[in-house]
């Protein structure tokens, strides 16, 4: 489910902040943007936003600025300054140059200064940026319950669709025995033109077999449990993504096995219908956690 939260703490010297995002995904794909030293937090993070999420792609981009003076330091390679220094001497003295050497010289050069992590002020850090990042995500949660509500209620109408279809459904494939064997008597007679005598028990005989091969008695009582169990499943505070993607699988094959055996266009109009309508809760479902 998209999602977009933002979440900033201060102190004195430290500002946190962070910038959390979720897309649509089947499973769950966690990214973490962290500074080169704050790296060792990585897991942590992941472990917590797993806690919160449990389908999507997060990506979460954390900024810090601390200005405290522990957090800035530098430190010199004596062995480069010291070769390099030398080498300055050996040129200058090959050169007959008379100007000194001066640390303008060694500005230039690589990794004679560098800047050092500081790392004993992490545990403080740590605190701050895990206060953050659990108000990001609670606003973060605040909006994707806020889309999940919509998503829901579209798709509680659609459901409410599909339930009346299956109603109409079972009403039409009610009698089929006599619709059957009205139309296999209207048939004979229209082609023997009523000079041939008709067998009666026969008739009823393959009357019966059409009525059995076109019975989806079976299908829409599974279509019924489905559709309360997906009900169920979405109602519930739990993660209903893949169940509910399931669930529309079972129903999409009870109404392709009544499409295939009617053979009441009504009823065929009314499968279509419905086929349309679990396409359009199939994508929604892809956005559900």
């Amino acid at each position: 489910m998209t999602a977009f939260a933002r979440a900033e703490k201060k102190t004195d010297n430290t500002a946190v902040n962070i910038e959390v995002r979720t897309y649509n995904s089947r499973f769950l794909d966690i990214v973490v943007r962290l500074p080169q030293q704050y790296l060792p937090f990585e897991e942590k993070i992941k472990n917590i936003i797993s806690t919160d999420v449990a389908r999507g792609r997060v990506e979460l981009k954390l900024q810090i600025t601390d200005e405290s003076p522990e957090a800035v330091a530098f430190e010199v390679n004596r062995a480069k300054a010291t070769a390099y220094h030398q080498a300055l001497m050996q040129l200058k003295d090959e050169l007959n140059i008379a100007a000194p050497i001066g640390l303008e010289q060694f500005s230039g050069v690589s990794d004679i200064i560098k800047p050092v992590e500081v790392t004993q002020a992490l545990d403080q850090t740590w605190q701050i940026i895990e206060s953050c990042l659990h108000q990001a995500l609670t606003d973060l949660n605040a909006m994707r319950a806020k889309e999940g509500a919509f998503i829901a209620g579209d798709i509680e109408k659609r459901i409410s669709f599909i339930s009346r279809s299956l109603l109409r459904i079972e009403q039409e494939s009610t009698g089929l025995l006599e619709h059957y064997r009205d139309r296999l008597m209207a048939r004979i007679t229209a082609l023997t033109k009523g000079i041939a005598e008709i067998d009666t028990d026969r008739i009823a005989q393959e009357a019966a077999i059409l009525a059995d091969r076109s019975d989806v008695t079976e299908e829409t009582v599974r279509a019924a449990s489905h559709l309360k169990q997906f009900t169920a499943v979405m109602r519930s505070d739990a993660p209903a993504g893949r169940k509910l993607n399931f669930l529309l699988q079972e129903l999409n094959r009870e109404f392709n096995t009544i499409g295939s055996k009617t053979e009441k266009s009504l009823v065929s109009h009314v499968v279509v219908d419905v086929k349309s309508e679990l396409e359009k809760i199939r994508e929604q479902v892809q956005n559900i956690e």
